[in-house]
């Protein structure tokens, strides 16, 4: 029985329900009338059920897909405005004694070296994510007890917190790690962490077994189950995600909005993010094993729908993405994005990349600098604000402000800041031209007189100094 209440698995992700909801989609995905019902409730820009959202997903008519894509862009510039977030990944260690089949870090991998960075390791990595001019992490590593325990994390995290070289600082380590306990993630949330991130990979019970057949992460319950676990030891923020391509899409997708509403019955409030990361070639991987692969155009179609059911989240597109594939998303709902992202443990000390640890292979090998000035080019402001996290404005404080659209009030100056940081410290004089223009065009819809005056009297003292790290 469906019941978004429950804190099992198979009761929250019904598989009757997700079926029902297919099935209502295809009787309808033609059907004018309901489109159009279901387009002017997602107008009021409060989102939508998984079921109402499947019927977008599966609409087949040309003009309603295009008011559909219409919205996206509409709800994306009204809760996000121009600004899209920056981040990197850190791998800390590609030990793992799962059987994951999707994943080259699968314990039976005898093909790839295991690594794991040591404290002294991760310092250099860290510095040289701020010498580039990084502010947010989200850390990763394999499920390994005996190599990776919850201490050696906390240790890293500690570790990441503590370096400050030049201007560089770390301000948020998001942290994507293996399911665990209420009294582990208890002691993540006393670390400080950002948010907690977690892919379900697929909600399909049945397939889920099978991709998994070894290991703790194939108990699909305790992994299905684990926000709650994390929401209970005191984590504001979580970060749902599937990996498209290892099922039917359109299950994925009315599962994920369903685990969404899940987290907002149970908890009054709903995931800070959802990732939407596509299957993708690594080390023994080969993408032609899963036949559920979907390609660019269903792929957007499936960001701009999830934009539209869920306005308040913020969507994260990482490397695995191609330049062009991202430009296309971006405006359709992605409000996150890495760049000069290495998914290699230990690989942003090389001068040349690393493969031969890769999680997935990078489709956008771009450096940050050509990334930021690409965002801007694309008159996007780059933002590595942190801002909300540090000033306590996380969980249902977070959300009662970016559901009432006022959000932006703090994160568009807050973005300004760090923009005008990091064209300070770090950018090529070819990048620092084009980003000074953007803050200048943006200063405007900065509202309030006496804030744009505070902003003016702070990007001046970083332009003249180094004191850094002002925030709304």
């Amino acid at each position: 029985m469906y019941n978004p209440q429950s804190l099992k698995a198979e009761e929250f992700i019904s598989e009757e329900e997700v079926l029902e909801s297919l099935k209502y989609a295809d009787e309808n995905k033609q059907n004018v009338e309901v489109i159009d019902a279901i387009l002017k409730k997602a107008r009021e820009e409060k989102g939508l059920s998984h079921r109402d959202a499947s019927v977008l997903l599966a609409c087949e008519i040309p003009e309603k897909n295009e008011e559909i894509f219409a919205l996206a862009k509409k709800i994306k510039q009204d809760y996000y405005g121009n600004r899209i977030v920056l981040f990197a990944p850190l791998y800390l260690s590609n030990y793992c004694i799962n059987g994951c089949t999707y994943c080259p870090y699968h314990g039976k991998n005898k093909t790839i070296p295991r690594i794991k960075l040591t404290q002294e390791e991760i310092k250099k990595e860290v510095i040289a994510l701020q010498d580039m001019g990084h502010k947010r992490l989200a850390i990763e590593a394999g499920e390994d007890p005996v190599n990776n325990p919850l201490e050696y994390i906390l240790e890293c995290i500690k570790t990441i917190y503590s370096i400050k070289h030049k201007n560089g600082a770390i301000r948020r380590v998001n942290v994507n790690i293996a399911a665990t306990t209420v009294e582990n993630y208890r002691r993540l949330a006393e670390a400080g962490i950002g948010t907690y991130i977690l892919f379900q990979e697929t909600y399909h019970k049945e397939t889920y077994e099978q991709l998994h057949p070894t290991g703790p992460k194939s108990d699909y319950a305790y992994h299905t189950e684990a926000m709650d676990r994390a929401m209970e030891g005191g984590i504001d923020d979580v970060g749902l995600g599937v990996l498209f391509g290892l099922d039917k899409y359109r299950y994925e997708f009315a599962a994920l909005l369903m685990h969404a509403e899940h987290l907002e019955a149970v908890h009054g409030v709903g995931p800070h993010t959802i990732s939407v990361p596509r299957v993708c070639p690594a080390d023994d991987i080969d993408v032609k094993d899963f036949k559920n692969s979907i390609d660019d155009d269903t792929f957007a179609k499936i960001v701009a729908c999830i934009r539209i059911a869920v306005p308040y989240t913020g969507m994260i597109v990482s490397t695995r993405e191609s330049q062009k594939s991202r430009e296309r998303v971006l405006q359709l709902g992605i409000s996150q994005i890495s760049g000069g992202s290495r998914t290699s443990v230990g690989g942003y000390t090389e001068e040349v990349r690393p493969e031969d640890t890769t999680q997935f292979d990078v489709s956008d090998r771009r450096s940050l600098d050509e990334v930021m000035k690409w965002l801007m080019e694309m008159d996007y402001v780059p933002s590595f604000c942190t801002a909300c996290y540090r000033e306590g404005r996380t969980g249902d404080r977070f959300m009662e402000l970016c559901k009432a659209k006022q959000i932006q009030n703090c994160c568009l100056p807050n973005a300004l800041l760090t923009l005008k940081e990091y064209l300070t410290d770090y950018a090529s004089p070819e990048t620092r031209k084009v980003g000074e223009k953007i803050i200048e065009d943006n200063m405007p819809d900065v509202k309030s007189d006496k804030v744009r005056e505070i902003l003016r009297d702070e990007l001046e003292k970083i332009e003249n100094g180094s004191e850094r790290d002002f925030r709304f």
